[in-house]
């Protein structure tokens, strides 16, 4: 099996801790969520005291299907009261950004899909060949003969079609087909996780979509699509930062495009770009992320630059 001596370490290293912090990245997806509240469920299976941090909150979206949940803010955490710290999907999304208040001789363990890694951890198991997190979960409870009980297997399965976009992704593999069906067997709801993530759209968030499709813009040279979101937007149709998630997969899916980019105004000046693609459609979106300072997966990465939206009659510019 891949990552067979990492797995091996990992399970070693959650056998000698009795205290474990779980990591998920900023603005928490599907994914990110899911694959930290199953290895949570397992964790604290093993009687081990955990917690999950993370620089934003629960997402809402997720409080429906995943009720009493919290993340704790960093600002809250003593790191080196933990025996193990394991970063899940937020490498370089959060957890970077924490790192160097852990001593060196706390355990640091990575696990995540997104290649643009710029450090290790004391085990680093990265594959971008995964189709989340929350696989890479999956294939570790399996190794290790941990216990996937109903709502473990719900987390995974619901960071699994998020990722995939209902496994309509091009990284739906058989691989993920195969444990999508072990997980279905263990009891996750395929219809609970699709209305929750995909179908159960507030009223705010479909006007918010509206505005984002109406902006849309295809660049006639590259083929991208691309539109923006400002705070403004955000206000008038009483959208949070949660109704943005879907806009860049649901432009990605335009006839003869390309790539979909969409642009958010986020808090203190901040602008957040997220990137589409398809295997088929020949174009790594992580190439250009990288150009903005950002990164992530060949079809799917973001960025974050300083500015401001601002829109003109014909379009709009960056100050």
């Amino acid at each position: 099996m891949r990552f067979e001596k990492e797995f091996n370490t990992l399970k070693y290293i959650i056998k000698k801790s009795n205290r474990v912090l779980l990591f998920a990245h900023t603005r928490p997806d599907s994914d990110s969520t899911g694959a930290n509240l199953a290895l949570k469920y397992h964790l604290l299976g093993l009687g081990k005291h955990v917690d999950i941090g993370c620089f934003d909150p629960f997402p809402s979206y997720l409080e429906g299907l995943f009720k009493s949940e919290q993340f704790l803010h960093p600002d809250k955490i003593d790191f080196n009261s933990y025996d193990a710290i394991i970063a899940s999907d937020s490498v370089e999304r959060g957890f970077a950004d924490v790192k160097n208040q852990i001593s060196e001789d706390k355990v640091i363990v990575l696990i995540d899909h997104h290649p643009d890694i710029s450090f290790e951890g004391d085990v680093t198991i990265i594959d971008e060949n995964y189709s989340s997190a929350s696989e890479i979960i999956f294939d570790y409870l399996e190794f290790s003969k941990g216990n996937i009980d109903t709502k473990i297997a719900t987390f995974l399965l619901t960071g699994i079609l998020g990722d995939t976009g209902n496994l309509q992704h091009s990284n739906t593999t058989s691989k993920v087909m195969q444990a999508t069906a072990t997980l279905i067997n263990k009891g996750a709801s395929v219809s609970k996780i699709v209305n929750s993530v995909f179908t159960n759209s507030k009223i705010s968030t479909l006007k918010l979509w509206g505005r984002a499709f109406d902006k849309a813009k295809i660049n006639p040279k590259n083929k991208m699509i691309a539109t923006v979101i400002t705070q403004k937007d955000l206000d008038d149709c009483d959208a949070t930062y949660d109704d943005i998630a879907e806009v860049a997969s649901i432009l990605n899916t335009v006839p003869e495009t390309s790539f979909s980019l969409v642009l958010s105004e986020r808090k203190d000046g901040i602008i957040k770009g997220s990137l589409r693609s398809e295997e088929y459609k020949g174009v790594n979106v992580s190439e250009i992320a990288h150009t903005f300072g950002g990164g992530g997966h060949r079809l799917s990465s973001g960025f974050e630059i300083k500015g401001k939206i601002v829109e003109k009659k014909f379009g709009w510019e960056i100050m």
